[in-house]
């Protein structure tokens, strides 16, 4: 008998792969603009759901073919995360909601697949590890670290199109939707698969890097601080190191340390906006949920209400809703709204105070602790008039001390120079978390976390700090952010120790 044909093994692989009833029902939104829509709010979730409602910031493909062929192939891919992690890190933002804890997020504003290699993303997890131990120090608590990193390739954009060399072209949207080259700017959804394995791989290395010592607390002096020349962060790193060492050998010496695992390793989890509903529907799956966890609003698809399954995204530990997708009757807050992980809202000076509890009723019903993460960017010369209402509609509703406050300082912050480059000015970044800080104090409220967009290369993209950095500096080769401006490793650690010394202080 002979061999099969190519074209016979690819007719076999297609059969293999066939395409869900779901994720037909993504497939076909995601080839043609949103023409129907319903207004339900008795509407039954499912993963697919949000295939009803109208969506914002949408990527329209011309091919349904490989529309298909994509999601087809997500929905028989692995779970990148685990239940059991995802509800691990639910009881660490409960902790965090209660006061117990500080919350630490950041990583790039958007990621390229070009990310996905040892030494960038061993930066950012030192950087992240060095950010936590300042904060540790300064706030007397534990933090709990989730990186923007795995899955954060997408990006809104404020238009779909910009103009090059006299014509007009799609934006880059991520390296997930199309490729920044003009060339490679139509949507093309084997990017879809091309993200997941991105995704999977810096995962792994991530889990591989905890699990080999990189987060060991008896060496923390082998997290290098890099690009770090300033003699005062690299003192003020150094004296709080060395306060740990001497705390662990006092440990060690009492035989205190013998059964501390804890001190060799950390939790680190991943985050990315869920943008790009078609990939997130492809890898939401309905799994076991470990003894422990009790998460009373779960969607069940019918099954028993004493069976412990939920819906989770196994995409990522965490998600959030940006800023231009949060409307209520819209198609991500309607995903959002059956998944049992812990989510973040976005909340930009165009919301009004009065529409925050009715969005939260929606995604958090039962008002479990911990579940919804409000991650505020206002800008520093409009918190101060922002953020007093927002914490009083939550302070007057069921919701109250069920939330996350959480300042994003960065995308407030950001403006042009006059040549056009986008950077974000460290002093103003610096102000928003201060006032943050102020204002949940005066209000009787506290400020939970910080989001940060950050990375631990050499680059100049924000100004200011105590290097100084200029608009000038922005056009000497460091500027290499695709997207928006991040914080260098000096800035970031900067940050980190003012935050911390406001803690002192409080």
């Amino acid at each position: 008998m002979g061999s099969r044909t190519w074209v016979e093994d690819t007719e076999v692989s297609a059969k293999a792969a066939s395409l869900s009833k779901a994720g037909e029902a993504a497939a076909q939104v995601k080839v043609a603009p949103f023409d129907t829509h319903t207004t339900s709010d008795t509407l039954q979730w499912t993963p697919s759901s949000w295939t009803t409602k109208p969506i914002k910031q949408d990527v329209i493909y011309d091919d349904r073919a490989a529309v298909s062929t994509a999601l087809a192939k997500l929905e028989r891919c692995p779970p990148i995360v685990t239940p059991m992690e995802i509800c691990k890190l639910k009881e660490r933002l409960k902790d965090v909601a209660l006061g117990k804890a500080f919350l630490l997020q950041g990583g790039d504003c958007a990621e390229l697949f070009d990310y996905c290699n040892s030494g960038m993303i061993e930066s950012k997890i030192k950087l992240l590890l060095q950010m936590s131990l300042v904060l540790i120090y300064g706030a007397g608590k534990p933090v709990v670290r989730i990186a923007r990193m795995a899955g954060q390739f997408a990006k809104p954009r404020s238009s779909p199109t910009e103009e090059y060399d006299g014509r007009t072209i799609t934006a880059f949207r991520g390296d997930n939707i199309n490729g920044y080259s003009p060339e490679e700017r139509n949507p093309d959804p084997s990017r879809l698969v091309s993200a997941y394995f991105h995704s999977a791989a810096t995962s792994n290395y991530i889990r591989a890097s905890l699990s080999s010592g990189i987060a060991d607390l008896h060496s923390p002096l082998d997290w290098e601080l890099g690009h770090v020349k300033e003699d005062c962060i690299k003192a003020k790193y150094e004296t709080i190191v060395n306060s740990i060492t001497e705390s662990l050998r006092f440990m060690k010496t009492v035989g205190a340390d013998s059964a501390a695992s804890s001190l060799e390793t950390v939790e680190l989890y991943t985050s990315h906006e869920g943008l790009l509903l078609e990939y997130e529907q492809s890898l939401t799956r309905q799994l076991k949920t470990p003894p422990y966890a009790h998460q009373p609003q779960a969607h069940t698809n019918g099954t028993h209400p004493s069976e412990p399954k939920q819906y989770y995204n196994t995409s990522a530990h965490f998600l959030w809703i940006g800023d231009r997708t949060r409307q209520p009757n819209g198609a991500h807050i309607e995903y959002f709204r059956g998944i049992a992980n812990p989510i973040g809202l976005k909340i930009g000076p165009s919301m009004p105070a009065s529409e925050l509890v009715p969005l939260l009723d929606i995604l958090n019903p039962s008002h479990e602790i911990g579940k919804i993460t409000l991650i505020t960017r206002y800008g520093a010369s409009k918190i101060s008039s922002l953020l007093p209402a927002h914490i009083s509609a939550i302070q007057a509703s069921p919701h109250d001390g069920t939330v996350i406050w959480q300042c994003d300082p960065m995308h407030g912050n950001t403006r042009s120079t006059p040549t056009g480059t986008k950077t974000r000015h460290f002093e103003s970044i610096l102000s928003e978390v201060s006032d943050a800080m102020r204002i949940h104090k005066e209000m009787g409220s506290f400020l939970g976390g910080v989001h940060l967009e950050l990375t631990g290369e050499a680059v100049t993209e924000c100004v200011g700090g105590s290097e100084g950095l200029d608009e000038q500096d922005l056009e000497g080769g460091g500027y290499k952010s695709f997207c928006d401006p991040r914080l260098n490793e000096k800035q970031a650690l900067e940050l980190a120790f003012l935050v911390a010394g406001g803690f002192r202080e409080k």
